[in-house]
Protein backbone atom coordinates (compact mmCIF):
# COMPACT_ATOMS: atom_id res chain seq x y z
CA UNK A 1 0.00 0.00 0.00
CA UNK A 2 1.08 3.42 -0.83
CA UNK A 3 1.86 6.18 1.44
CA UNK A 4 -1.12 8.52 0.27
CA UNK A 5 -3.21 5.30 0.36
CA UNK A 6 -2.33 4.64 3.86
CA UNK A 7 -2.83 8.31 4.99
CA UNK A 8 -6.49 8.45 3.82
CA UNK A 9 -7.00 4.89 5.26
CA UNK A 10 -5.82 6.08 8.45
CA UNK A 11 -8.51 9.06 8.05
CA UNK A 12 -11.39 6.78 7.27
CA UNK A 13 -10.91 4.66 10.24
CA UNK A 14 -10.67 8.00 12.67
CA UNK A 15 -13.71 9.06 11.23
CA UNK A 16 -15.62 5.72 11.37
CA UNK A 17 -14.36 4.77 14.89
CA UNK A 18 -15.57 8.35 15.68
CA UNK A 19 -18.99 7.76 13.66
CA UNK A 20 -19.25 3.88 15.35
CA UNK A 21 -18.32 5.92 19.24
CA UNK A 22 -21.39 8.38 18.61
CA UNK A 23 -23.91 5.84 17.66
CA UNK A 24 -22.91 3.88 21.22
CA UNK A 25 -20.93 1.26 20.08
CA UNK A 26 -18.27 -0.11 22.65
CA UNK A 27 -15.18 -1.98 21.30
CA UNK A 28 -11.94 -3.22 22.26
CA UNK A 29 -9.21 -0.69 21.19
CA UNK A 30 -8.47 -1.32 17.95
CA UNK A 31 -5.07 -2.86 15.83
CA UNK A 32 -5.26 -2.76 12.37
CA UNK A 33 -2.79 -4.93 9.85
CA UNK A 34 -2.58 -4.95 6.22
CA UNK A 35 -2.16 -8.35 5.18
CA UNK A 36 -0.82 -10.18 1.89
CA UNK A 37 -2.97 -13.35 0.87
CA UNK A 38 -0.83 -15.68 1.98
CA UNK A 39 -0.88 -14.63 5.82
CA UNK A 40 -4.62 -13.65 5.62
CA UNK A 41 -5.56 -17.36 4.67
CA UNK A 42 -3.30 -18.62 6.62
CA UNK A 43 -4.61 -17.41 9.88
CA UNK A 44 -8.17 -18.43 8.38
CA UNK A 45 -7.44 -21.65 8.35
CA UNK A 46 -6.09 -21.79 11.53
CA UNK A 47 -8.38 -19.78 13.27
CA UNK A 48 -6.06 -17.59 14.73
CA UNK A 49 -2.79 -16.45 13.80
CA UNK A 50 -0.86 -18.43 16.71
CA UNK A 51 -1.60 -21.86 16.85
CA UNK A 52 -0.08 -25.61 16.94
CA UNK A 53 0.58 -26.97 13.60
CA UNK A 54 -1.52 -29.92 12.20
CA UNK A 55 -2.25 -31.24 8.77
CA UNK A 56 -6.12 -30.25 8.88
CA UNK A 57 -4.86 -26.45 9.07
CA UNK A 58 -2.95 -27.20 6.31
CA UNK A 59 -5.51 -28.69 4.28
CA UNK A 60 -7.91 -25.86 5.09
CA UNK A 61 -5.59 -23.37 3.72
CA UNK A 62 -4.92 -24.75 0.32
CA UNK A 63 -8.74 -25.05 0.01
CA UNK A 64 -9.45 -21.79 0.91
CA UNK A 65 -6.08 -20.38 -1.05
CA UNK A 66 -7.43 -21.99 -4.27
CA UNK A 67 -10.68 -20.64 -4.14
CA UNK A 68 -9.01 -17.40 -3.87
CA UNK A 69 -6.56 -17.91 -6.42
CA UNK A 70 -10.01 -19.05 -9.27
CA UNK A 71 -11.80 -15.74 -8.07
CA UNK A 72 -14.65 -18.31 -6.55
CA UNK A 73 -14.51 -16.74 -2.97
CA UNK A 74 -12.42 -13.85 -0.94
CA UNK A 75 -11.91 -13.38 2.41
CA UNK A 76 -11.63 -9.45 2.92
CA UNK A 77 -10.47 -9.52 6.32
CA UNK A 78 -10.82 -11.33 9.91
CA UNK A 79 -10.96 -9.82 13.70
CA UNK A 80 -9.83 -11.67 16.56
CA UNK A 81 -11.42 -11.69 20.03
CA UNK A 82 -9.03 -10.00 22.18
CA UNK A 83 -8.13 -6.60 24.46
CA UNK A 84 -6.61 -5.06 22.16
CA UNK A 85 -8.74 -6.37 19.56
CA UNK A 86 -6.84 -7.14 16.34
CA UNK A 87 -7.99 -6.88 12.44
CA UNK A 88 -6.47 -8.27 9.69
CA UNK A 89 -7.13 -5.97 6.45
CA UNK A 90 -6.18 -7.85 2.77
CA UNK A 91 -4.10 -5.50 1.33
CA UNK A 92 -5.68 -5.67 -2.37
CA UNK A 93 -8.79 -3.93 -0.54
CA UNK A 94 -9.67 -0.88 -2.15
CA UNK A 95 -10.20 2.12 0.32
CA UNK A 96 -14.01 1.73 -0.11
CA UNK A 97 -13.78 -2.19 1.00
CA UNK A 98 -11.69 -1.33 3.80
CA UNK A 99 -14.26 1.57 5.49
CA UNK A 100 -16.76 -0.87 5.20
CA UNK A 101 -14.43 -3.63 6.63
CA UNK A 102 -13.50 -1.28 9.52
CA UNK A 103 -17.17 -0.69 10.26
CA UNK A 104 -18.24 -3.87 10.09
CA UNK A 105 -15.23 -5.31 13.09
CA UNK A 106 -16.04 -2.48 15.04
CA UNK A 107 -19.70 -3.79 15.65
CA UNK A 108 -17.81 -7.17 15.82
CA UNK A 109 -15.12 -6.16 18.82
CA UNK A 110 -18.49 -4.24 20.03
CA UNK A 111 -20.33 -7.43 20.25
CA UNK A 112 -17.19 -9.64 22.18
CA UNK A 113 -16.93 -7.13 24.68
CA UNK A 114 -20.30 -6.57 25.65
CA UNK A 115 -22.04 -10.36 24.60
CA UNK A 116 -22.62 -12.15 27.78
CA UNK A 117 -21.65 -15.65 25.75
CA UNK A 118 -18.48 -13.91 25.26
CA UNK A 119 -17.84 -12.77 28.93
CA UNK A 120 -15.65 -15.53 30.57
CA UNK A 121 -13.60 -15.83 26.80
CA UNK A 122 -9.91 -15.56 27.58
CA UNK A 123 -8.98 -12.52 25.79
CA UNK A 124 -5.23 -13.29 25.80
CA UNK A 125 -5.91 -15.94 23.58
CA UNK A 126 -3.46 -15.33 21.03
CA UNK A 127 -0.71 -15.46 23.66
CA UNK A 128 -2.02 -18.89 25.21
CA UNK A 129 -2.42 -20.19 21.82
CA UNK A 130 1.21 -19.51 21.24
CA UNK A 131 2.10 -20.83 24.33
CA UNK A 132 0.35 -24.14 23.41
CA UNK A 133 1.88 -24.49 19.98
CA UNK A 134 5.86 -23.83 21.81
CA UNK A 135 4.85 -27.19 24.20
CA UNK A 136 3.83 -29.41 21.01
CA UNK A 137 6.74 -28.05 19.21
CA UNK A 138 8.37 -28.94 22.33
CA UNK A 139 7.02 -32.66 22.35
CA UNK A 140 7.37 -33.22 18.96
CA UNK A 141 11.15 -32.91 19.35
CA UNK A 142 11.12 -35.36 22.35
CA UNK A 143 8.91 -38.07 21.64
CA UNK A 144 8.51 -37.59 17.53
CA UNK A 145 6.06 -35.71 15.52
CA UNK A 146 4.76 -38.91 14.05
CA UNK A 147 3.21 -39.53 17.82
CA UNK A 148 2.44 -36.37 18.99
CA UNK A 149 0.59 -35.83 15.52
CA UNK A 150 -1.37 -38.77 16.10
CA UNK A 151 -2.36 -37.84 19.18
CA UNK A 152 -3.67 -34.56 18.10
CA UNK A 153 -5.93 -36.65 15.40
CA UNK A 154 -7.68 -38.47 18.15
CA UNK A 155 -8.13 -35.15 20.38
CA UNK A 156 -9.24 -33.19 17.36
CA UNK A 157 -11.63 -35.58 16.64
CA UNK A 158 -13.89 -34.95 19.58
CA UNK A 159 -12.71 -31.39 20.31
CA UNK A 160 -15.97 -30.25 19.67
CA UNK A 161 -17.80 -32.22 22.71
CA UNK A 162 -17.08 -29.62 25.35
CA UNK A 163 -19.75 -27.91 27.88
CA UNK A 164 -19.68 -24.40 27.37
CA UNK A 165 -21.53 -23.74 29.81
CA UNK A 166 -18.87 -24.50 32.64
CA UNK A 167 -17.68 -21.60 31.79
CA UNK A 168 -20.97 -19.59 33.68
CA UNK A 169 -21.22 -22.76 36.69
CA UNK A 170 -17.31 -22.54 37.20
CA UNK A 171 -16.08 -19.05 37.06
CA UNK A 172 -12.90 -19.86 34.49
CA UNK A 173 -12.75 -20.50 31.16
CA UNK A 174 -11.65 -24.51 31.62
CA UNK A 175 -13.24 -25.32 35.17
CA UNK A 176 -10.17 -27.03 35.77
CA UNK A 177 -7.12 -26.43 34.95
CA UNK A 178 -4.62 -28.89 36.05
CA UNK A 179 -1.11 -27.49 37.37
CA UNK A 180 1.57 -27.32 34.74
CA UNK A 181 5.41 -26.76 34.36
CA UNK A 182 6.62 -23.96 31.55
CA UNK A 183 8.42 -27.00 29.63
CA UNK A 184 7.72 -30.62 28.91
CA UNK A 185 9.62 -33.26 31.42
CA UNK A 186 10.62 -36.52 31.33
CA UNK A 187 7.19 -38.04 31.77
CA UNK A 188 8.22 -39.21 35.29
CA UNK A 189 6.49 -37.32 37.89
CA UNK A 190 2.68 -36.81 38.32
CA UNK A 191 1.61 -33.31 37.88
CA UNK A 192 -1.97 -33.78 38.12
CA UNK A 193 -1.47 -35.89 41.36
CA UNK A 194 -2.08 -32.92 43.68
CA UNK A 195 -4.69 -30.56 41.17
CA UNK A 196 -7.99 -30.25 42.14
CA UNK A 197 -10.71 -33.18 40.40
CA UNK A 198 -14.45 -31.98 40.51
CA UNK A 199 -17.27 -34.16 42.19
CA UNK A 200 -17.13 -36.49 39.50
CA UNK A 201 -14.19 -38.15 39.30
CA UNK A 202 -15.35 -40.74 41.31
CA UNK A 203 -16.04 -43.87 39.25
CA UNK A 204 -19.68 -44.08 37.52
CA UNK A 205 -21.58 -46.99 38.29
CA UNK A 206 -24.13 -48.74 35.65
CA UNK A 207 -27.57 -49.59 36.59
CA UNK A 208 -28.50 -53.62 36.88
CA UNK A 209 -29.86 -53.16 33.48
CA UNK A 210 -26.33 -52.02 32.17
CA UNK A 211 -26.83 -48.61 31.09
CA UNK A 212 -24.96 -46.10 32.61
CA UNK A 213 -26.90 -43.74 35.03
CA UNK A 214 -25.17 -40.47 34.91
CA UNK A 215 -23.69 -38.20 31.88
CA UNK A 216 -21.72 -35.77 31.57
CA UNK A 217 -21.57 -33.18 28.14
CA UNK A 218 -17.87 -32.35 28.64
CA UNK A 219 -16.23 -35.59 26.97
CA UNK A 220 -13.09 -33.99 26.47
CA UNK A 221 -12.66 -33.11 30.68
CA UNK A 222 -14.16 -36.60 30.97
CA UNK A 223 -11.59 -38.52 29.39
CA UNK A 224 -8.61 -35.76 30.22
CA UNK A 225 -9.53 -36.49 34.04
CA UNK A 226 -10.14 -40.63 33.80
CA UNK A 227 -8.41 -41.83 31.00
CA UNK A 228 -5.96 -44.88 32.35
CA UNK A 229 -3.39 -44.45 29.65
CA UNK A 230 -2.83 -41.03 28.95
CA UNK A 231 0.50 -39.40 30.06
CA UNK A 232 1.05 -36.22 31.64
CA UNK A 233 2.07 -34.20 28.11
CA UNK A 234 -1.15 -35.89 26.60
CA UNK A 235 -3.48 -34.79 29.12
CA UNK A 236 -1.69 -31.63 29.20
CA UNK A 237 -2.58 -31.31 25.21
CA UNK A 238 -6.44 -32.38 25.97
CA UNK A 239 -7.15 -29.89 28.86
CA UNK A 240 -4.91 -26.82 26.34
CA UNK A 241 -7.05 -27.77 23.51
CA UNK A 242 -10.27 -27.81 25.67
CA UNK A 243 -9.26 -23.80 26.51
CA UNK A 244 -9.13 -23.41 22.66
CA UNK A 245 -12.26 -25.08 21.91
CA UNK A 246 -14.15 -22.81 24.88
CA UNK A 247 -12.49 -19.94 23.50
CA UNK A 248 -14.71 -20.35 19.57
CA UNK A 249 -17.58 -21.57 21.36
CA UNK A 250 -18.89 -18.49 21.76
CA UNK A 251 -18.64 -17.53 17.92
CA UNK A 252 -19.99 -20.51 17.33
CA UNK A 253 -23.41 -19.83 19.44
CA UNK A 254 -23.47 -16.44 18.09
CA UNK A 255 -22.83 -16.55 14.21
CA UNK A 256 -25.80 -15.27 13.22
CA UNK A 257 -26.14 -12.54 15.44
CA UNK A 258 -22.46 -11.57 15.61
CA UNK A 259 -22.61 -11.11 12.00
CA UNK A 260 -26.02 -9.62 11.66
CA UNK A 261 -24.95 -6.86 14.06
CA UNK A 262 -21.27 -6.29 12.39
CA UNK A 263 -23.70 -6.41 8.91
CA UNK A 264 -26.67 -3.67 10.10
CA UNK A 265 -23.76 -1.13 11.79
CA UNK A 266 -21.43 -1.25 8.56
CA UNK A 267 -24.78 -0.14 6.76
CA UNK A 268 -25.68 2.24 9.08
CA UNK A 269 -22.15 3.67 9.46
CA UNK A 270 -21.10 3.94 5.86
CA UNK A 271 -24.89 5.69 4.94
CA UNK A 272 -23.72 8.49 6.63
CA UNK A 273 -20.18 8.67 5.53
CA UNK A 274 -19.60 11.07 2.50
CA UNK A 275 -19.37 9.15 -0.20
CA UNK A 276 -18.57 9.59 -3.87
CA UNK A 277 -20.72 8.31 -6.67
CA UNK A 278 -18.09 5.84 -7.48
CA UNK A 279 -17.68 4.66 -3.81
CA UNK A 280 -21.27 4.43 -3.44
CA UNK A 281 -21.98 1.97 -6.53
CA UNK A 282 -18.81 -0.05 -4.88
CA UNK A 283 -20.40 -0.48 -1.20
CA UNK A 284 -23.87 -1.35 -2.99
CA UNK A 285 -22.12 -4.13 -4.78
CA UNK A 286 -20.06 -4.70 -1.95
CA UNK A 287 -23.08 -4.98 0.32
CA UNK A 288 -25.26 -7.19 -1.95
CA UNK A 289 -22.34 -9.78 -2.49
CA UNK A 290 -21.85 -10.56 1.17
CA UNK A 291 -26.36 -10.60 1.79
CA UNK A 292 -26.92 -13.24 -1.08
CA UNK A 293 -28.77 -15.66 -0.52
CA UNK A 294 -27.62 -18.83 -0.53
CA UNK A 295 -28.78 -21.32 -3.22
CA UNK A 296 -29.74 -23.86 -0.19
CA UNK A 297 -29.22 -23.08 3.32
CA UNK A 298 -29.07 -19.91 5.50
CA UNK A 299 -26.37 -16.80 5.15
CA UNK A 300 -26.11 -15.65 8.71
CA UNK A 301 -24.94 -11.89 7.14
CA UNK A 302 -29.03 -11.46 5.44
CA UNK A 303 -30.58 -13.23 8.34
CA UNK A 304 -29.01 -11.58 11.05
CA UNK A 305 -28.68 -8.05 9.42
CA UNK A 306 -33.01 -8.53 8.39
CA UNK A 307 -33.96 -9.67 12.02
CA UNK A 308 -31.92 -6.67 13.52
CA UNK A 309 -33.14 -4.13 11.21
CA UNK A 310 -37.01 -5.43 11.44
CA UNK A 311 -36.09 -4.78 15.47
CA UNK A 312 -34.29 -1.29 15.10
CA UNK A 313 -37.54 -0.17 13.25
CA UNK A 314 -39.95 -1.64 15.27
CA UNK A 315 -38.61 -1.97 19.16
CA UNK A 316 -35.96 1.13 18.96
CA UNK A 317 -31.98 1.34 19.17
CA UNK A 318 -32.10 0.76 23.03
CA UNK A 319 -34.04 -2.73 22.61
CA UNK A 320 -31.15 -3.83 19.98
CA UNK A 321 -28.27 -2.88 21.95
CA UNK A 322 -29.95 -5.16 25.07
CA UNK A 323 -30.66 -7.74 22.66
CA UNK A 324 -26.83 -7.92 21.11
CA UNK A 325 -26.04 -8.01 25.56
CA UNK A 326 -27.96 -11.27 26.58
CA UNK A 327 -28.81 -13.80 23.46
CA UNK A 328 -27.43 -16.26 21.93
CA UNK A 329 -28.53 -17.08 17.99
CA UNK A 330 -31.09 -20.08 19.63
CA UNK A 331 -32.53 -17.53 22.04
CA UNK A 332 -32.69 -14.85 18.88
CA UNK A 333 -34.39 -16.45 16.56
CA UNK A 334 -37.28 -18.51 19.10
CA UNK A 335 -37.88 -14.75 20.59
CA UNK A 336 -37.47 -12.77 17.09
CA UNK A 337 -38.02 -14.40 14.12
CA UNK A 338 -41.44 -13.83 13.08
CA UNK A 339 -43.54 -14.35 10.30
CA UNK A 340 -43.41 -11.03 8.65
CA UNK A 341 -39.60 -11.66 8.56
CA UNK A 342 -40.02 -14.92 7.22
CA UNK A 343 -42.38 -14.33 4.34
CA UNK A 344 -40.43 -11.32 3.27
CA UNK A 345 -37.01 -13.66 3.61
CA UNK A 346 -39.27 -16.24 1.62
CA UNK A 347 -38.19 -19.02 4.63
CA UNK A 348 -38.94 -22.93 3.98
CA UNK A 349 -38.09 -26.20 5.33
CA UNK A 350 -37.01 -28.42 2.79
CA UNK A 351 -36.01 -32.13 2.39
CA UNK A 352 -35.02 -34.57 0.14
CA UNK A 353 -37.83 -37.36 -1.21
CA UNK A 354 -36.67 -40.06 -3.48
CA UNK A 355 -34.16 -38.15 -5.96
CA UNK A 356 -35.57 -34.85 -5.54
CA UNK A 357 -35.01 -31.94 -2.75
CA UNK A 358 -39.00 -30.84 -2.14
CA UNK A 359 -40.17 -28.06 0.09
CA UNK A 360 -42.35 -29.05 3.18
CA UNK A 361 -43.52 -26.57 4.90
CA UNK A 362 -43.58 -22.48 4.94
CA UNK A 363 -44.88 -22.11 8.16
CA UNK A 364 -43.02 -20.12 10.60
CA UNK A 365 -43.16 -22.30 12.98
CA UNK A 366 -41.77 -25.15 11.40
CA UNK A 367 -38.71 -22.87 9.78
CA UNK A 368 -38.03 -21.43 12.95
CA UNK A 369 -38.18 -24.88 15.23
CA UNK A 370 -36.14 -26.41 12.16
CA UNK A 371 -33.30 -23.23 12.46
CA UNK A 372 -33.09 -23.46 16.02
CA UNK A 373 -32.41 -27.33 16.22
CA UNK A 374 -29.53 -26.67 13.34
CA UNK A 375 -28.01 -24.05 16.27
CA UNK A 376 -27.90 -26.35 19.12
CA UNK A 377 -25.18 -27.02 20.51
CA UNK A 378 -23.04 -24.94 17.90
CA UNK A 379 -25.08 -27.62 15.43
CA UNK A 380 -23.01 -30.82 16.47
CA UNK A 381 -24.26 -33.64 17.86
CA UNK A 382 -24.91 -33.99 21.54
CA UNK A 383 -22.69 -36.67 23.27
CA UNK A 384 -22.27 -37.36 26.71
CA UNK A 385 -19.87 -39.42 28.96
CA UNK A 386 -21.73 -41.87 30.75
CA UNK A 387 -19.67 -44.47 32.44
CA UNK A 388 -16.13 -44.79 32.74
CA UNK A 389 -15.72 -48.37 34.42
CA UNK A 390 -18.71 -49.90 32.00
CA UNK A 391 -19.86 -53.36 32.97
CA UNK A 392 -16.63 -52.80 36.06
CA UNK A 393 -14.17 -53.09 32.62
CA UNK A 394 -12.54 -49.92 33.19
CA UNK A 395 -14.42 -49.34 29.45
CA UNK A 396 -15.87 -46.41 28.44
CA UNK A 397 -19.93 -45.58 27.28
CA UNK A 398 -20.81 -42.88 25.22
CA UNK A 399 -24.70 -42.16 24.90
CA UNK A 400 -25.55 -39.44 21.67
CA UNK A 401 -28.79 -37.59 22.69
CA UNK A 402 -30.75 -38.33 19.51
CA UNK A 403 -33.09 -35.35 18.38
CA UNK A 404 -33.72 -37.07 15.79
CA UNK A 405 -30.65 -36.39 12.98
CA UNK A 406 -28.82 -39.59 12.96
CA UNK A 407 -25.31 -40.17 13.08
CA UNK A 408 -23.40 -40.63 10.13
CA UNK A 409 -22.26 -44.48 10.45
CA UNK A 410 -19.01 -43.68 8.22
CA UNK A 411 -17.66 -41.12 11.15
CA UNK A 412 -18.59 -43.78 14.35
CA UNK A 413 -16.52 -45.97 12.79
CA UNK A 414 -13.68 -43.46 11.57
CA UNK A 415 -14.03 -41.84 15.33
CA UNK A 416 -14.31 -44.64 17.91
CA UNK A 417 -10.80 -45.63 17.37
CA UNK A 418 -9.70 -42.26 17.92
CA UNK A 419 -11.75 -42.35 21.28
CA UNK A 420 -9.80 -45.78 22.02
CA UNK A 421 -6.23 -44.46 21.38
CA UNK A 422 -7.38 -41.67 24.33
CA UNK A 423 -9.27 -44.28 26.59
CA UNK A 424 -7.32 -47.17 26.12
CA UNK A 425 -9.83 -49.98 26.16
CA UNK A 426 -13.04 -50.30 24.25
CA UNK A 427 -14.88 -47.89 23.86
CA UNK A 428 -19.32 -47.56 23.65
CA UNK A 429 -21.47 -45.54 21.83
CA UNK A 430 -24.88 -45.45 21.92
CA UNK A 431 -27.74 -43.64 19.70
CA UNK A 432 -30.33 -44.55 17.56
CA UNK A 433 -30.55 -45.81 13.69
CA UNK A 434 -33.62 -46.57 11.69
CA UNK A 435 -35.63 -46.15 15.20
CA UNK A 436 -33.51 -48.41 17.38
CA UNK A 437 -31.43 -47.52 20.15
CA UNK A 438 -27.75 -49.27 18.93
CA UNK A 439 -24.81 -49.54 20.71
CA UNK A 440 -21.33 -49.46 18.73
CA UNK A 441 -18.23 -51.01 20.06
CA UNK A 442 -14.55 -50.97 19.16
CA UNK A 443 -12.14 -53.62 21.29
CA UNK A 444 -9.28 -52.16 19.89
CA UNK A 445 -9.13 -54.29 16.80
CA UNK A 446 -12.81 -54.29 15.15
CA UNK A 447 -15.94 -52.53 15.08
CA UNK A 448 -19.44 -54.30 16.34
CA UNK A 449 -22.86 -53.32 16.66
CA UNK A 450 -25.92 -54.17 18.84
CA UNK A 451 -29.34 -53.44 18.82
Amino acid sequence: MQPRDMELLERAIEEITDRAVAAGLDFFPMRYEITPPDILYSIGAYGMPTRFSHWSFGKAYYRMKTDYDFGLSKIYELVINSDPCYAFLLESNSLLQNKLIVAHVLAHSDFFKNNAYFSLTNRNMVESMAVTARRIRAWEEQYGRKTVESFLDAVLSINEHVDPHAVFRDGTPTGYRPRLQEEPDDGRRNRFADSPRDDGAARHSASDSGRPQKEEKDVVRFIADRSPVLEDWEREIMYRLRDEMLYFWPQLETKIMNEGWATFWHVQILREMDLDEEEAVEFAAMHARLIQPPVTGINPYLLGWKMFVWLDRNLGREAIFDIRATESDVSFLRNYLNKELAEEMDLFVFRRSGDQWKITSKDVEEVREHLIRSRINGGYPYIVACDDNYQNRGELYLLHRYDGTELDTRYIAKTLPLVHRLWGRSVHLETVISGQNVRYTWDGEKLSHRV
